[in-house]
């Protein structure tokens, strides 16, 4: 139900001895005066002044239904309709004894009108009033004149006329003109704005058959939107784009009252006596919302919108909201995805046709591409040239070759493929927690009925020939490597080692409609693809859809998971085979992992194939978003620290604020210091916390063999806060990962998986401890008996001089492990040394983790890109600090400048980790090199600064600034002691110079 003004009896009041005299206010003749304002050759100004009149009469419900009436029936065309809309005023001056509409007292608006025939014949005008009739004469002689001419006079009329096109004068057809039907549009637009009541009538069957009866097609009129959907299909709307988008703004207004209803037909909303009370003393009223049924004819020509050439965004847009409305009702929800089954089908054939003819033109493009190897090959072959780079010196195909404006019934079919995912589960009441879309059981089945797999399959040719295009790769290396992705194939800054040689931007972006249109009807039908069925549906992938492996998915499934699965095989062994053209897609356009490439996302067996460099440049959006949201409710978070107990007071001053708070911008003060804040501080204030976490006082985490990495200890109960510590480190461990500071801290692999929502294997303890991972293999490896072992489902722990006997099951200590459940007791006493006995620790540091970083975000990351994106690079690389430096009053063949950089490269890696430290606040490398380096204003790259005053000053560095001041020195000696001194000596506190 929705709140609308109450109806009054009366718009104005009029004292009886005055109705008595002169009669209504509105009677048949005012009301034809009223409707004849629409027809003005020169409109009223201003024309909200009419409007906001009608508008006025529109509070009585007689004059509503009447001027609702006749102006439907004006731009159907119907004449019969209009006299009976505007006669519907005589049933209220007969009520009031007011008959003798003739007499020239009987209308107050009538009385001096403008001048016109009053008789039968003269309503409704067929053209423009005002017109000068020589001209409109000619109109009817000379159909195909398109512009009027003036003959005599220089009246302003006849100026005015002479400038209108033939169509918006008028016809002989009885049809209005085109300017009165954009006029009665606009006005039923903001009349429905106004008064919702308005769209509630225009939603409801009225009683037009019963005053027009000798209309025929009045049967299958039914109500006003019903005769607001019969005009889409005319030549009037459907050819002109403008026209159109204004008709079906007016028609979304009108449904726009559908919102409110609730889905369950049988769920009835009761209002509270309070409210009712609350309304009526406001002079309003609850209104229940009619639940109106469109005829599958009338539903046709909304959808078959989406195929007009005209129908660009904004038209898409407005079909989509109404169809979304309409469905509300579900008798229209049928007929609705029905139609728009039936459009998708037809620009699925189109598209597949348009394809076609691409990929000829695309196959002579790849046979030139081959003829140009083939001729450089040769070419270099016989001047002695190093053929392992010939790929790379092959000339790029040029855009022209093909054609790279995407067709029109690709793109029309993505627009009507996302209008039916819009409707089968779009509104706020279908999403997830997590934001994500959930997918009906209906929009799969109905994907799939569409049968757009030749469609699939020709986009993948034809992307398999643009890999080629692109330097890519070969046909005989596509037939070779199978589409999986390796850890190890990932370069030292993250991203993919194979990325394309000679990007042509246009033959990507060709393809997106289809791809996105792909993307929709895969991960749709493949349905909500959950975590623990991931790596069942990895095998499925791996070995075939057997049956077997389909029915070992879920005990719970239905049959709905039988076509989940064909969808999830088809999108994952897609992403696979092209992985390289959609990253370059999602480089180029990173917005489209939250629009049409979004499975890339959701779905986990889609998540390898994204490049590290994708995959953090989406992380880093989601991230700000959280970041904007927390700044306009929390402001910043200021720390005051104490150099010498920065973890202390951190730890004190964090703890107790909310996670809102955790994500403001930060700034850090050093007491008794004269920094300020703009970068430089805080990361050296998340380098001090990464080597005092590990500090074995606090008892927190434990090295591993090799000293580098490090776990939650165990016995970290020593400490009676260790858990609140542990929730304070992972805040920190999020914040830094949230704010892009990177952190000198490496944990296990377990730990990153922990933090991933991943299990850890039996492989992770590798890198915990080598030697009893080697036990573990042994055990695996060979027959027990042929080893001497006896072993139960238990294990021993030593702690603080005890011993105990832990069973990894009930009673397991009197459990042996035999052949058949050895591999069970690897599994158990891994999961115990890296999870169970660790579980208090880890939950308290994800906790924390997790109150900056949300867990949907963090796994689309590999343990290994998690470990990248906390700690950055593990070496520096002077020769790219070298490429992305810059000079100010210095050149790069400045002695001075020659010197520095013999000074770099002959540094140790401690003392490089501690010049970097000195200069940028960090001594960590940026994920995309020191070309991504951070300062106070974004990106800021590492500069040189000649300094001046005395030759023998110390260097400075200015850290928001990634700056070093250099003097002049006089020998490469002298320079090499400053430096070392500053780096040794002035790595840490901030002083003005």
């Amino acid at each position: 139900k929705m709140r609308v003004d109450l109806d009054l009896s009366q718009t104005l009041f009029i004292p009886p001895e005055a109705v008595n005299e002169w009669g209504c206010l509105v009677t048949v003749s005012a009301m034809k005066t009223l409707i004849k304002l629409m027809f003005l050759l020169s409109p009223v100004r201003p024309q909200k002044l009419l409007l906001r009149l009608v508008l006025n009469f529109c509070a009585n419900a007689q004059l509503r239904r009447a001027f609702l009436t006749t102006y439907v029936a004006l731009l159907n065309g119907d004449r019969n309709g209009t006299i009976a809309g505007v006669d519907i005023v005589s049933d209220e001056s007969k009520m009031h004894g007011s008959g003798n509409f003739s007499s020239p007292n009987s209308s107050l608006i009538c009385r001096g009108s403008m001048r016109g025939d009053m008789h039968e014949k003269s309503f409704p005008p067929n053209m423009l009033i005002g017109t000068a009739p020589d001209d409109a004469g000619n109109d009817f002689l000379h159909p195909n004149m398109g512009m009027f001419r003036r003959k005599h006079g220089n009246a302003a009329a006849a100026a005015i006329a002479m400038n209108l096109p033939t169509s918006a004068k008028g016809s002989s057809d009885g049809s209005v003109p085109l300017i009165v039907s954009r006029r009665i549009i606009d006005a039923l637009s903001f009349l429905a704005q106004k008064a919702p009541r308005i769209c509630v009538e225009m939603l409801l069957n009225d009683e037009i058959v019963k005053l027009t009866p000798d209309c025929h097609d009045n049967k299958s009129r039914g109500s006003s939107l019903d005769s607001l959907l019969d005009l889409i299909s005319l030549p009037l709307y459907s050819k002109s784009a403008t026209n159109l988008e204004q008709l079906l703004s007016l028609i979304e207004i009108i449904v726009s009252p559908l919102s409110m209803v609730s889905k369950d037909c049988e769920h009835q909303v009761d209002i509270s006596k309070k409210d009712i009370e609350s309304a009526a003393s406001a002079g309003k009223e609850w209104l229940a919302v009619p639940r109106p049924d469109v005829s599958q004819h009338r539903l046709r020509s909304l959808c078959s919108v989406l195929r007009l050439e005209g129908c660009k965004d904004s038209p898409f847009q407005k079909v989509n909201t109404i169809s979304k409305r309409l469905c509300r009702v579900e008798s229209n929800k049928a007929k609705i995805l029905s139609e728009l089954a039936s459009v998708a089908q037809g620009l699925g054939i189109d598209a597949i046709r348009d394809l076609k003819s691409l990929s000829i033109h695309l196959n002579q493009a790849s046979k030139l591409h081959k003829a140009q190897a083939k001729t450089s090959s040769l070419q270099r072959g016989q001047k002695g040239g190093n053929l392992s780079d010939n790929k790379n010196k092959v000339s790029s195909i040029p855009a022209s070759a093909v054609t790279l404006s995407s067709s029109s019934s690709e793109i029309k079919l993505l627009r009507v493929l996302q209008t039916l995912h819009a409707v089968c589960g779009c509104g706020p009441d279908d999403k997830k927690e997590d934001g994500q879309m959930s997918i009906t059981a209906e929009l799969g089945l109905l994907l799939q009925r569409l049968q757009l797999e030749s469609l699939w399959d020709e986009l993948a040719i034809c992307l398999k020939v643009v890999s080629v295009l692109e330097g890519v790769s070969d046909d005989e290396e596509e037939e070779k490597k199978g589409g999986e992705i390796d850890e190890d194939e990932v370069d030292a800054d993250g991203t993919s080692s194979k990325k394309l040689q000679s990007s042509v931007a246009g033959l990507l972006t060709r393809f997106l409609p289809t791809i996105e249109a792909f993307f929709i009807v895969t991960a749709s039908s493949a349905g909500d693809v959950s975590e623990e069925n991931d790596h069942k549906l990895g095998s499925v992938i791996d070995n075939g859809m057997a049956e077997s492996s389909v029915s070992d998915v879920d005990d719970n499934s239905t049959a709905k998971y039988d076509t989940g699965l064909v969808g999830v095989k088809r999108l994952v062994t897609f992403v696979a085979a092209h992985k390289v053209l959609l990253n370059a897609l999602l480089r180029a356009n990173p917005a489209l992992l939250d629009k049409g490439l979004r499975p890339m996302v959701q779905i986990p067996s889609c998540r390898p194939f994204m490049d590290f460099d994708v995959k953090r440049q989406w992380f880093k959006t989601q991230v700000r978003r959280l970041r904007q949201h927390a700044n306009r409710r929390a402001g910043s978070l200021r720390l005051n620290i104490r150099r010498k107990h920065v973890f202390e007071d951190a730890f004190h001053q964090i703890r107790q604020r909310n996670a809102d708070e955790m994500r403001g911008r930060l700034h850090i003060t050093f007491r008794n210091e004269e920094g300020v804040d703009a970068g430089g501080l805080s990361r050296e204030f998340f380098g001090i916390l990464a080597k005092e976490m590990f500090n074995p006082n606090y008892a927190l985490f434990t090295s591993t063999e090799d000293g580098c990495t490090f776990q939650p200890n165990p016995n970290s109960s020593i400490n009676p806060e260790h858990l609140s510590y542990f929730r304070f480190v992972g805040r920190i461990v999020g914040k830094a990962v949230v704010d892009g500071f990177l952190l000198d801290a490496h944990f296990t692999r377990s730990l990153y998986k922990h933090m991933l929502g991943s299990k850890p294997t039996h492989h992770d303890m590798e890198a915990i401890d080598p030697d009893y991972y080697k036990n573990l293999k042994m055990i695996l490896e060979y027959n027990l008996a042929d080893i001497g072992l006896d072993l139960t489902f238990s294990t021993e722990d030593h702690s603080f001089g005890r011993s105990q006997t832990i069973d990894l099951i009930p009673d397991g200590r009197n459990v042996h492990v035999t052949e058949d459940t050895k591999a069970k007791y690897v599994s158990l006493v891994c999961q115990h040394r890296m999870t169970t006995a660790i579980d208090r620790q880890i939950k308290s540091y994800l906790e924390g983790f997790y109150d900056l970083v949300k867990p949907e975000l963090i796994s689309i990351f590999t343990a290994k890109e998690l470990e990248l994106l906390i700690s950055g690079m593990p070496d520096i690389d002077m020769h790219d600090l070298q490429r992305n430096t810059e000079y100010q009053h210095y050149k790069a063949s400045d002695p001075q400048i020659g010197w520095f950089w013999n000074i770099m490269f002959s540094l140790k890696k401690s003392e490089k980790a501690s010049f970097l430290q000195f200069v940028t606040g960090s001594a960590k490398v940026p994920l995309g090199g020191f070309a991504e380096l951070q300062g106070m204003r974004g990106t800021q790259k590492f500069s040189i600064h000649r300094a001046g005053g005395s030759s023998g000053a110390l260097i400075s560095a200015h850290t928001c600034f990634n700056a070093l001041d250099v003097p002049v020195y006089k020998s490469e000696d002298e320079m090499r002691e400053k430096i070392l001194y500053a780096i040794n000596e002035g790595a840490t506190g901030f002083l003005f110079a």
